[in-house]
Parts: structure tokens; C-alpha cells; sequence
């Protein structure tokens, strides 16, 4: 029996992590919410996810620099980023650096699932 996916959110904005929440979970993955990129790296310790959904603009940890963190600390999986103040400079830095994908917010629902499967699918091995 294949295990369910597990996706971290991770956004400070509690209307977008539950929105995303229940996207996630209306197709059938399980959903883990983290308010910050420090609640992360705090509760998610050492289990990592599938998949991560992260927002770019958070307070002292933004969703470039977790990743920054993540890679340096030797933990590789696939990010899927959203922002509502898109720069091409950080677009094409945290592409080279390894993200799945680089949305603007609002992003649509098929649009997000479409990443999450491909960065899924992508990964399994």
C-alpha cells in the first residue's frame, strides 16, 4: 500500500494556507500548515515532505532563504513557490536553485495541482 504524499504549506497567511490546505486534500494528499518558515523548520525537523507549497514574502524567514536553509542543510525536495509581488530576480534564483515551480498569486486551483502533480511525479523514485 503506497503512502499518502505529504505537502507542506507554508505561508503566513492564514486564509492562503487553508485555502491551500483544502486543495491539497480535495486531491488526496495529506496537508501540513506551517504559520512560518521558522514553524517549519521547528516542528517539520528532519521528516521531509513530498512536496512543499511556500509563499516568497514571510516575515524573518522568506520562502527563498528556507529554501536557501533546506538545501544547505542537505534536504532536497521539490518546492513549489507563490508570491503576490513577483520579481524575475528571485524567479530565476530559486529556479537554478532547485523550485519546482514559481506562481503569482492568485494562482488557480487546476494551476496549482498541475505543478504539485508534476513536481510529484517528478520526485518519485
Amino acid at each position: 500500500m503506497a503512502k499518502t504524499p505529504v505537502i507542506a504549506i507554508v505561508d503566513d497567511d492564514e486564509g492562503v494556507r487553508a485555502s491551500l490546505t483544502s486543495l491539497v486534500r480535495s486531491v488526496g494528499y495529506e496537508a501540513r500548515a506551517y504559520e512560518s518558515g521558522e514553524a517549519f523548520l521547528r516542528h517539520a525537523g528532519g521528516d521531509d515532505p513530498a512536496c512543499m507549497i511556500a509563499d516568497i514574502q514571510m516575515p524573518v524567514i522568506a520562502g527563498d532563504e528556507l529554501q536557501a536553509r533546506l538545501i544547505a542543510a542537505g534536504r532536497h525536495f521539490p518546492i513549489i513557490f507563490m508570491t503576490a509581488f513577483p520579481s524575475e530576480i528571485v524567479r530565476k534564483r530559486v529556479m537554478a536553485a532547485g523550485a519546482h515551480c514559481y506562481l503569482g498569486k492568485p494562482s488557480s486551483g487546476d494551476e496549482i495541482i498541475r505543478c504539485l502533480e508534476e513536481a510529484l511525479a517528478g520526485h518519485s523514485q
